[in-house]
């Protein structure tokens, strides 16, 4: 067998996946009813001088299935095997149909039973180099391969079996290079040098050190010359078995003058190797070393350096290496851009990952996926939809095909930002584009419908994967358990954690702990403990989460004795408290009417170098105000803006109230705004800046507050105020007012404060412009909504309107559940093996 000792039932094609194919309706030849005429049309269009540029032979095949490409195939494959081919090749990347790699494999079994074995054996060659970046892919290919050697005798000549070494070889799979190596033995072929490198190369890359100078010798013993090459992967395969040591022994016997000397590439692997062992200052010296004897750093030499200084968050250190090689005269790659732009993302540099982007275009150097993928998710994390549809255009725009992951970061961005329907109708463009969802796309969904409060529509999407074929993992379940314990819904949440136990999935600490928060909100406190002291048993606490669901509930109900004993009993198993406990325990004290001793816990906090959080000082300082102690309360947020502590808006809030007693007590938030007088704003205003908080903090509590409540006109006073200081309005400021118009049905007040906005230079959230967009469409105001829409487009700091345009309208109208649900159904029609139209 050409893969002895690994299963090929896995790898071979099985027939029915084939027929769901056939069975498509996006899969019938044109003109069916004709479609021997069909046949041949195509057979004579292809027969013409530039043929591949033929609008008509396009049109003709844009929809053509395997069936139908074999059939063209056949009528030439005797007398024009180069045709074939190019037509093949020309097909599988331009047909709107989807090639993938199962439906190229699927038209090799129709060749075969053709046995038009001349063409395979070229179209094999191309196939496995297309493989090339895929292992699932190649060994597909090589299952199907196997398949058709047992059934129909099919046999792959030399060309194939070397294609095929160095496919492995890329693709570090040196143990099944060495199978392959010894079935094309036994098939009689006699490899030459180059195969033996390719296998020796194979195998050092998955760090089979032993296997591969085993195969050395027999290269010795045929009289092939150990070259640079050979030794290069000798060093690799050391520095992969993490042998560094005997890394250097091969290293130092190749530069020993009777040695075949050392290389770029010998240098750039011992540094990857160093590198890999988080021996970053030594690598460093290698390179120098490298330059002083006259070898000269390559573009790949400075890229490994570049990405271990970024992987030790060194970025700084990174951008000098870029200089230093760009002096040097060595050109950056695209991988050597994309690891920056990656880095730079991670640390939330959006404008120097972008900044990064550009250059990497003004050097004429096309970004791939990983690239464009980087960037979208950045902007995605941020909120920053529209930017990053922008580079969803760029990219379609420069021929660089978006991928699933390209997709699955888009529809977590939308998700992201509240609209999970939207979401869903970006997955129809997936499936229209010839991609299938993953499981992490289902997964993305279900959190953005949970996280959106519309659980019946995670339960659906949770069931559309079991439909189509796509595992459900710990993280599906996980999530929907956290919710529906959320929502009270327990018995729902324990029916999953059921099916997650009948699957054989691990119920993690996440899941538990729920569970146990669940049952606590409930006031089912027994049965949380009786499902902590399980977890506690059984030792699957690694954190302390599930003792601060218990402190907390002990907490509030003011029991300080039991709230101890928990404490304990968390120190007991080795558990350290984390700021969140120690909250936990100062809320606990104030509730108690103890203020003394929640202060005490503040300094017990900085003494273990587990200072408070903002969250610990609301809870003192609104404890202070309720208990008419003010005074001590500003001190503590004297305090706070010293450590450099922002305050937040309860803060702000238990102040502005304690300040306006006499006001009588405020029952829900909005109840200060409502009733108090702008001459207490101001005063309040100046407090606050008396003990050192932030201006800008301070104005917009006060605006949102008081825009909120419909005193539009009064947080107009406070905006023109800060504006008149030199700060500028942020994004919740602008959409706080232009929400409150919005509700009110005042679209031409918000379209005048957003053109107010935009003079102070500061604009709304996305989804205040859909609002006010899709208001003023409903009301006839389309050149008012276009004029808007142009605005939305500058907000976002788009710089290429033309690759956004065409999202603008999927952006900004809404979708619903019907769209959603009638998507769902056709995806599940896979489930019985159809391809769903969309």
């Amino acid at each position: 067998m050409l893969l002895r000792g690994i299963s090929l039932q896995s790898l071979s094609p099985k027939p029915h996946f084939y027929a769901l194919f056939s069975l498509s309706p996006l899969c019938t030849t044109p003109h069916s009813e004709h479609s021997n005429d069909a046949v041949f049309n195509v057979s004579a269009l292809i027969k013409q001088p530039d043929w591949q540029n033929n609008i008509n032979l396009k049109a003709l095949v844009s929809h053509s299935n395997p069936q139908f490409v074999s059939r063209i195939i056949s009528l030439h494959s005797r007398d024009h095997v180069p045709l074939c081919v190019d037509f093949f090749k020309w097909v599988c990347k331009q047909s709107t149909y989807c090639y993938d790699t199962e439906s190229r494999i699927q038209l090799l079994y129709l060749l075969a039973s053709d046995n038009s074995y001349g063409i395979m054996h070229k179209v094999l060659v191309w196939l496995i180099k297309e493989c090339c970046t895929s292992q699932d892919d190649l060994l597909k290919l090589m299952g199907a391969v196997e398949d058709m050697r047992e059934n129909v005798g099919f046999r792959i000549n030399y060309p194939c079996y070397s294609a095929l070494l160095m496919c492995l070889a890329k693709l570090d799979m040196g143990s099944v290079s060495f199978l392959v190596f010894k079935r094309m033995s036994e098939d009689g072929f006699v490899a030459g040098g180059i195969d033996y490198r390719t296998v020796v190369n194979a195998l050092c890359k998955n760090g089979f050190v032993q296997a591969a100078e085993m195969f050395v010798s027999r290269v010795l013993k045929l009289g092939f010359p150990l070259d640079v090459y050979i030794h290069t992967s000798l060093v690799l395969g050391n520095c992969r078995a993490g042998e560094i040591g005997d890394a250097y022994k091969v290293f130092d016997l190749m530069s020993e003058k009777d040695g075949c000397g050392v290389n770029s590439a010998t240098y750039s692997i011992l540094m990857h190797g160093l590198c890999e062992a988080r021996r970053l200052d030594e690598a460093l010296k290698l390179k120098e070393e490298m330059c002083v004897k006259g070898c000269h750093p390559s573009t790949r030499t400075y890229t490994v350096l570049i990405k271990a200084t970024c992987d030790k968050g060194l970025i700084d250190k990174a951008l000098i290496l870029l200089d230093e090689m760009i002096k040097k005269g060595c050109k950056p790659n695209a991988h050597t851009y994309t690891i920056l732009v990656d880095m730079l993302c991670k640390e939330g540099k959006i404008e120097e990952a972008n900044g990064m982007f550009r250059k990497m275009l003004k050097d004429g150097i096309n970004p791939g996926n990983v690239t464009y993928n980087a960037l979208i998710n950045c902007y995605c994390k941020e909120g920053l939809v529209v930017s990053a549809f922008e580079l969803l255009g760029v990219m379609e725009r420069r021929q660089c095909k978006p991928n699933i992951r390209t997709y699955n970061e888009l529809i977590e961005g939308l998700c992201v930002i509240g609209t999970p329907y939207k979401a869903m109708e970006l997955l129809r463009k997936v499936v229209n584009n010839g991609l299938f969802p993953t499981q992490v796309t289902f997964n993305i969904l279900i959190v953005g419908f949970c996280r959106a409060g519309q659980i019946e529509m995670a339960f659906k999407i949770l069931h559309s994967m079991s439909s189509i074929g796509i595992a459900t993992d710990r993280f599906s379940y996980t999530v929907l358990v956290d919710s529906l314990c959320k929502m009270g819904r327990l018995e729902l949440a324990g029916f999953f954690l059921g099916l997650m136990i009948k699957k054989g999935i691990f119920i993690d600490e996440v899941a538990l702990t729920a569970l146990v928060h669940g049952y606590c909100k409930a006031g089912k406190i027994r049965s949380a403990l009786m499902l902590f002291e399980e977890m506690v048993k059984d030792r699957c606490l690694t954190s302390p989460h599930t003792f601060n669901v218990f402190l907390d509930v002990l907490g509030k109900e003011v029991k300080l004795v039991e709230q101890n004993a928990i404490l304990g009993k968390m120190l007991k198993h080795g558990l350290v408290p984390s700021v969140v406990t120690y909250t936990i325990m100062v809320d606990g004290l104030c509730r108690a009417g103890d203020i003394e001793a929640s202060l005490e816990m503040i300094e017990l906090m900085e003494r273990d170098s587990c200072p408070p959080n903002i969250y610990t000082y609301t809870i003192i300082i609104g404890s202070l105000c309720q208990s008419g102690k003010s005074n001590q309360a500003f001190e503590i947020v004297r305090t706070m803006f010293h450590k450099g502590c922002r305050a937040n808006d309860q803060i702000y809030f238990a102040l502005l109230t304690a300040m306006t007693r006499k006001m009588g007590c405020a029952n829900r938030d909005d109840f200060i705004f409502t009733k108090m007088d702008i001459f207490h704003a101001f005063r309040f205003f100046d407090k606050i800046r008396e003990y050192g908080g932030h201006a800008f903090d301070v104005y917009k509590f006060l605006i949102t507050g008081l825009c909120r409540t419909g005193r539009i006109s009064e947080g107009d006073i406070f905006i023109q105020e800060m504006v008149k200081y030199g700060l500028i309005p942020d994004s919740d400021i602008c959409s706080c007012a232009i929400t409150h118009l919005c509700k009110s049905g005042e679209y031409t007040r918000s379209l005048e404060w957003i053109k107010r906005f935009n003079a102070y230079g500061s604009f709304p959230f996305f989804a205040c412009y859909s609002t006010v967009i899709v208001g003023l469409q409903s009301e006839g105001r389309f050149e008012e909504a276009d004029w808007l829409i142009t605005d939305l487009m500058r907000s976002a700091g788009v710089e290429d309107r033309n690759a956004v345009s065409p999202y603008i309208d999927f952006l900004v109208n809404g979708e619903g559940p019907y769209q959603s649900l009638e998507l769902l159904n056709l995806l599940e029609q896979f489930g019985h093996n159809e391809r769903p139209i969309v």
